[in-house]
């Protein structure tokens, strides 16, 4: 999203969360005191810590952006991977939200390059007009493969196991192998990890254990521009037999 915006020669406001595994409304209020902003980006579950905002902090920011005058984008791409609580959309808070989603996630569907949008309605024919000038429309194939995906529950349901087996590994192998959790793994899937005793550079540490290990991951810096070079995103999409894998790769590379 910051490259977007920046290609579209819009002025990004990064928020520093802190301690915070996800957006506060207090943030947002503090943001906007220094810079006066127009909008408001998030997702939950959130890329790349998998954090998902609860129902009430989430209603307390979509009301503290409407009061304030900020537009609200609710990113929910990954919305039907979470592990411990229901998923919650930020249109049930707020008539002002604009709410992204696609078939890329849940849906399995990454390459077929096909999502949805929830509009305020002012905004329907502007938006239109943009898709219209940017790539028309979907392929037609990517359509009607996305209308099948809402019949194969069981199927996907099936692969959402996989994740959540995936995910108890990884919430247990990674501390022990010296990779504490920087952020609750509540949902999507991904391990964002805190990796500050192998290394403080995570790009160079990421690059070594790519060659050695043959095991990738993705450098912090990629998602933060201040503290990414003390964090890691792990995937943990993959087959079991791979997380597994994985996890023995880095043990053995790390003695």
């Amino acid at each position: 999203y910051r490259n977007i915006m920046a290609a579209l020669g819009i002025e990004v406001v990064e928020i520093e969360l802190g301690d915070a595994a996800y957006l506060h409304a207090g943030h947002l209020e503090a943001a906007h005191r220094e810079k006066p902003l127009k909008g408001v980006l998030f997702a939950s579950p959130a890329n790349p810590t998998g954090a998902v905002i609860p129902a009430d902090e989430l209603s307390a920011l979509v009301e503290t952006a409407e009061a304030l005058g900020i537009a609200v984008i609710s990113d929910e791409i990954y919305h039907r991977l979470a592990y411990g609580a229901p998923d919650i959309t930020a249109l049930a808070f707020g008539n002002s939200v604009t709410v992204i989603n696609s078939f890329s996630k849940y849906y399995c569907m990454t390459g077929w390059r096909i999502g949805w949008m929830v509009l305020p309605e002012a905004l329907v024919r502007p938006v239109e007009r943009i898709a219209q000038s940017l790539y028309i429309s979907p392929p037609e194939l990517s359509q009607v493969a996305a209308i099948e995906a809402f019949a194969a529950t069981e199927e996907l349901e099936a692969v959402k196991g996989r994740y959540a087996w995936n995910r108890e590994l990884l919430m247990k192998r990674l501390p022990e192998l010296g990779f504490p959790l920087a952020a609750p793994m509540d949902g999507a899937f991904y391990a964002f990890c805190d990796v500050t005793r192998h290394t403080n550079d995570s790009m160079a540490f990421a690059r070594k254990m790519l060659a050695e290990a043959h095991v990738a991951a993705t450098p912090g810096r990629d998602f933060d521009t201040l503290a990414g070079h003390r964090t890691m995103r792990f995937s943990y999409a993959g087959s079991h037999d791979d997380m597994v894998e994985a996890m023995a790769r880095i043990e053995r590379w790390l003695r």
